[in-house]
């Protein structure tokens, strides 16, 4: 089993109600769409641009930046919200953010203790976990618990800050550059960056997990 299925496994199964929420929602949906309230077709189309054409993909082109240019990454870490509307993302939930940079002694780890606050244009679509409850308690009691959970081990020396997103503020993590990828070109970093490292529960992809 891959690590991306594994998360998909964990999506499922991070707490007993999802697959009941699953459910009202699809209910629900299919009633509107009986009553004429919404379009399937324009609803699919929206899913489709947060999916594919806005979301993780841009914060990956965010963080590929700041690894290559350390005058971008000083940008992001002081006035990230300008910095990431410099290359075209921005609105959507994205108009406050802050930067937060993961070392070999600290890793930072994003949550929404009320509810489901995301930074849309930069991570499109939150994942189903990141707004459980289990995961808004948890992330805030035991980090390296639920690191562990999305098979991220860290040392017990590795200081874990939790940073709770909120509506006036939104947080993107920028995962540590993997070794061995001297010399890369931003479009190549940007495929090893991942949804989940731009949270805090993943880390980014090891050339080796490319090949």
């Amino acid at each position: 089993m891959t690590a991306h299925d594994d998360h998909d496994h964990h999506d499922q199964h991070a707490s007993g109600e999802l697959g009941e929420m699953e459910l009202r929602v699809r209910a629900l949906q299919s009633v509107l769409t009986e009553k004429g309230y919404i379009d399937p077709l324009a609803l699919d189309v929206l899913i489709d641009t947060y999916q594919t054409r806005v979301g993780p993909r841009n914060g990956a082109r965010v963080v590929a930046r700041a690894w290559v240019d350390p005058g971008f990454r000083d940008w992001l870490r002081q006035d990230a919200t300008a910095a990431i509307a410099s290359l075209g993302y921005a609105g959507r939930q994205s108009e406050h953010m802050v930067a937060v940079e993961n070392t070999a002694t600290h890793h930072n780890l994003v949550v929404c203790t009320l509810c489901s606050c995301y930074p849309w244009a930069v991570l499109g679509l939150p994942p189903t976990w990141y707004k459980s409850a289990p995961y808004r308690a948890r992330a805030v009691r035991d980090p390296h618990g639920v690191l562990r959970d999305f098979g991220v081990t860290l040392s017990d020396s590795t200081d874990v800050r939790v940073w709770d997103s909120t509506a006036e503020l939104r947080y993107l993590v920028i995962p540590r550059r993997p070794e061995g990828t001297e010399g890369w070109s931003e479009e190549r970093l940007a495929s090893l960056v991942t949804r989940d490292s731009m949270i805090g529960t993943g880390l980014a992809k090891s050339p080796q997990d490319t090949q």
